[in-house]
């Protein structure tokens, strides 16, 4: 039986990969949704396919301005905003050496401040209402660290931190880390070492589908409210890290 899920949710870099996929499966549950990310043509195309309630609206999470107008788009088209997903996410892969610090900047800016924007644009809202839900999409990568993924691990490290953080600030709002093994999505694409790149390829022989992503993330919203699944670690059977 399909539980209800009777929320007002924001999923941030949903046009494709694990964003897409918890689209996909939150529509038909009860929860009203709004999606966002840069690339507006898959967006619209996603909403168009699923229902009339999920809605969508471009949506840059480095921009502070653009993340608050997107929390603002929902709530006055569904009247609440209950639930954040922060999914939005680079990879641009290097060793330090390579001192690629556009790419760690760009890392720096989405993984980090993009969450932190998202949380500043619902947090008022959700302490006034009392309630809500910060679900941040991190990585096994916050527990361990890579040669060549240092300052990736450190991005992922402190989205970890900021939600415990979170946490601990606030008695009745509930936070999720959903911390993926490999996946296969567009993450990564964006890596400009062909060496890395390629170890990319063989690692994603091994890799999660990102609804399997989507249903852990569906698990920890499903949950009575004096219930908080504080994190989910997901990795494939065969994974080795």
């Amino acid at each position: 039986m399909t539980k209800v899920i009777d929320k007002t949710v924001l999923i941030t870099g949903a046009s494709s990969g694990i964003g897409e996929a918890t689209a996909r499966e939150l529509a038909g549950t009860g929860a009203k949704l709004l999606i966002g990310a840069r690339r507006t043509e898959r967006l619209e195309a996603l909403a168009n396919e699923l229902d009339e309630a999920v809605a969508w609206q471009s949506l840059d999470v480095t921009d502070a301005e653009s993340f608050q107008a997107f929390a603002a788009a929902a709530q006055e088209r569904f009247g609440s905003v209950d639930v954040l997903i922060n999914n939005a996410g680079i990879m641009p892969l290097s060793p330090l050496a390579a001192l690629k610090q556009d790419e760690w900047s760009r890392m720096i800016d989405v993984n980090i401040r993009g969450v932190l924007n998202g949380i500043a644009a619902v947090l008022p809202g959700f302490i006034a209402q009392g309630s809500g839900h910060v679900v941040n999409v991190a990585s096994i990568a916050a527990h361990f660290v890579m040669p060549s993924a240092a300052v990736y691990c450190a991005t992922k490290y402190a989205v970890w931190a900021i939600t415990e953080g979170l946490r601990q600030e606030h008695d009745d709002i509930r936070t999720t880390i959903i911390s993926p093994g490999v996946v296969d999505t567009e993450l990564g694409n964006d890596i400009t070492d062909p060496q890395i790149a390629s170890a990319l390829t063989t690692w994603r022989e091994k890799s999660l589908t990102p609804d399997a992503i989507a249903r852990a993330i569906r698990y920890a919203l499903e949950q009575p409210e004096g219930v908080d699944i504080n994190e989910v670690i997901v990795r494939p059977t065969a994974a080795g890290m």
